[in-house]
């Protein structure tokens, strides 16, 4: 089971060929390599799971996935 965490794109560039940048989760940024979503935009959100990003989800998606996060019960 892997668990992916919905964050904003805020940053794209290519190191060594490979399309990687910044998203932010909850306001914090995040190094994120978007190899297998390189078409992923500036403004997008998209699910990372190991400092990868392996979907696009809509706005709608992310909040409802950080919603459902949140009410997670702790350790």
């Amino acid at each position: 089971m892997c668990f992916g965490i919905p964050g904003l794109v805020t940053q794209i560039t290519e190191v060594t060929g490979l399309p990687t940048g910044k998203a932010e989760f909850g306001g914090v940024p995040r190094d994120v390599c978007f190899a297998y979503v390189p078409e992923a935009r500036v403004g997008d959100y998209v699910l990372v799971h190991a400092g990868f990003a392996v979907r696009i989800v809509d706005e709608g998606e992310a909040r409802q996935a950080l919603e459902i996060a949140g009410s997670l019960p702790g350790p």
